[in-house]
């Protein structure tokens, strides 16, 4: 029944070319990191093997560092019915993943997941907060963007803050300092985001209430997949309850070993009518395709807010997205040919011009 439904959902196999980014990091890595370069490689070949087995589809991979010419060249050649997305900046301040979605769109290929703008915005974070609030979608309160530590003496806080990088990921750049209960530490964190990751950082209101992070799948029309809760209750009293950088990947870590996830999540009819709401409005509201996540916390008085917006999560068969999919009754194949199928779906008022002469007897689109 189960390889039914996949032939249901698969329409003709495909040649899909499976792109990433193989730009090694610029700080030495951990072994326990599972946000390594290995582990991202490793990742690939597991998520290649799927789609091929699973799903039927002839797949190459295509990686991408430092001679963006030749990525072209190989592309062209290759010539695929689609691009399946996983590059990913790893560089502190890199911006070249809406690029790269730019470039593939440009030469006529379809590519899965967000376009270039809703990857930009869900990386300029403080511009995606903008974006939400003047939509009327809840943002922390106080969401501010500090260039210089001595910007915190311009502004009255309310403390705790939270303080991120603002142009990051992944939780890279959230630490236990990272939530703060005074200007000079508030200082202090600024400073350091401006040293180690020379970029602003973006200042908000700490929200003390449970933090949902919730999967969205689809094109026209969106799915939202059943609620994952953080669950930070094993955490430490001197750790605070927040998804760090060694929280999602440091496996060695208290703050990995102490962080759960439960998904479904127990939610009031109400609140499920909310979170559902502002996933949605979110999502559409930065441009979002194909599959995404958005992430929710509640203030004190049970109130959500729109934490984040992440247009590309991470696809990696027992966390995050699949996750969710799994408690959805959707299979990890299903997923990602569902994540194929959005990709050919037009977006509303996209003007599709390829920048290339198409090859003949391909269509696009």
């Amino acid at each position: 029944m189960h390889d039914v439904h996949i032939m249901r959902l698969r329409k003709k196999s495909l040649h899909v070319v499976l792109i990433y980014n193989t730009c090694g990091s610029a700080t030495p890595e951990k072994p326990e990191d599972q946000g390594s370069t290995a582990e991202l490689r490793a990742f690939i070949r597991r998520l290649a093997r799927t789609l091929r087995t699973s799903l039927g589809h002839r797949v190459t991979i295509l990686p991408l560092a430092n001679d963006l010419p030749g990525f072209q060249r190989r592309l062209r050649r290759l010539n695929p019915d689609v691009v399946f997305n996983q590059y990913d900046d790893v560089v502190h301040g890199a911006l070249y993943e809406m690029r790269v979605a730019a470039l593939v769109r440009m030469m006529g290929y379809p590519i899965t997941g967000s376009q270039a703008l809703a990857l930009g915005l869900c990386r300029y974070k403080h511009m995606a907060v903008s974006l939400l609030q003047g939509l009327g979608v809840p943002v922390p309160p106080e969401s501010r963007l500090l260039e210089r530590a001595s910007d915190v003496g311009r502004f009255h806080w309310r403390f705790p803050v939270i303080v991120h990088p603002s142009q990051e990921h992944a939780g890279i750049g959230l630490a236990r300092d990272s939530v703060v209960w005074s200007a000079t530490a508030l200082r202090a964190k600024v400073r350091t985001i401006l040293t180690e990751f020379n970029q602003a950082a973006l200042v908000q209101r700490f929200l003390g209430g449970r933090e949902f992070n919730i999967g969205v799948i689809g094109g026209h029309k969106l799915r939202v997949l059943p609620f994952a809760e953080v669950n930070y209750t094993e955490l430490p009293d001197d750790i605070p309850p927040i998804m760090s950088y060694a929280a999602k990947w440091l496996t060695h870590s208290v703050e990995f070993k102490k962080t759960s996830v439960v998904c479904p999540a127990p939610v009031s009819p109400e609140l499920a009518k909310d979170l559902t709401r502002l996933t949605t409005s979110a999502f559409r509201a930065v441009g979002g395709w194909g599959y995404g996540r958005v992430d929710i916390r509640l203030d004190e008085s049970g109130a959500p807010y729109v934490l984040e917006v992440n247009c590309n999560p991470c696809l990696d068969s027992d966390v995050s997205l699949a996750r969710s999919a799994a408690a959805a009754g959707i299979s990890y194949p299903e997923l990602l040919q569902h994540i194929i199928n959005a990709a050919f779906e037009r977006e509303p008022f996209d003007a599709d011009i390829p920048m290339l002469p198409v090859t003949p007897g391909r269509r696009i689109g």
